[in-house]
């Protein structure tokens, strides 16, 4: 009988703990693939060297190729860098080079109007049309044209398939015109008599456009495709102070004094200012404005 009991007791217990264990089913999980983390990276500037098939920065000697920035009076004002007007040079230069070779005119002018009439590249006219010089239709232009706001509203620019056409429009442009014949009797390395002649000749209406010619000239030292043409030994000159002497009439200063072809229209659009705020700066009733008069443009 007690034997009995103990056997019962004993069956009860084990029951009793068997019920009570709680069941785990275990499962194996696959492990997800690791994502690959992309990072972000700057992207950096560099210039075409002819070194095969590589990319390298181009020596620059006295010129700086970090990223300070400058401001370029194209048909709009645009902001570059060091960077984008040396792989602008980098592109055209060759171009300027046999330009100069078949129609005479400095490759370093060329250049240096490119640079500055197209800001490097970036200015609305260059990349919407390929005209790398601001060259208007004129009566005899029969190609593509472009309508742009500039001395006046939506007036005709050439349009170009490629900037190679424009280059070569720009020389035809010159060579063609009684006006600049002048131009033909200087030295072909005088830059610096070319950049005030073409002022002379019209080419430009801003006062201080030999000026900021000749400051990029000297800046990027365009002077050496000249010397590259002329087989000449190129000697690295130093930065003119003619850039610490811009007259007020400059982009950067306060003050505009009005000179003959200026209108309203064209002030503002230079300054980057409304035709509005440009009267009520100036308590200016009507549009009439006289030569030698001073706007306050800031």
């Amino acid at each position: 009988m007690i034997k009995k009991l103990v056997f019962g007791f004993a069956l009860i217990v084990a029951t009793s703990c068997g019920t009570s264990r709680p069941v785990i089913a275990y499962t194996k999980s696959k492990k997800a693939p690791a994502k690959a983390v992309v990072k972000p990276t700057q992207p950096v500037a560099v210039t075409k060297t002819q070194t095969g098939n590589t990319t390298e920065p181009t020596p620059a000697n006295t010129i700086s190729t970090s990223n300070s920035t400058e401001v370029l009076a194209a048909t709009t004002r645009v902001k570059v860098t060091t960077a984008m007007v040396l792989e602008y040079i980098e592109k055209y230069k060759e171009i300027a080079k046999q330009d100069m070779i078949d129609y005479g005119i400095p490759a370093s002018i060329t250049l240096g109007q490119g640079i500055l009439e197209s800001g490097a590249g970036t200015g609305p006219l260059s990349i919407q049309a390929n005209n790398h010089f601001g060259i208007k239709c004129h009566k005899e232009w029969t190609g593509p044209s472009i309508n742009y706001d500039d001395d006046a509203e939506q007036e005709c620019f050439r349009k170009y398939m490629e900037p190679k056409e424009s280059y070569r429009d720009h020389s035809l442009f010159l060579t063609s015109r009684e006006r600049y014949s002048g131009l033909f009797k200087l030295q072909k390395d005088d830059y610096k008599a070319w950049a005030k002649g073409l002022k002379d000749a019209g080419y430009a209406t801003d006062v201080a456009y030999p000026t900021k010619l000749i400051g990029l000239i000297e800046r990027y030292q365009l002077q050496k495709y000249d010397a590259e043409v002329l087989g000449k030994v190129y000697i690295p000159t130093a930065v003119s102070s003619v850039e610490k002497n811009t007259p007020a009439t400059d982009s950067n200063s306060d003050l505009h004094e009005v000179i003959k072809g200026d209108t309203l229209y064209s002030i503002s659009k230079r300054y980057n200012i409304s035709v509005e705020d440009l009267k009520r700066k100036n308590n200016i009733p009507d549009f009439g404005i006289a030569i030698g008069q001073k706007l306050i443009v800031k």
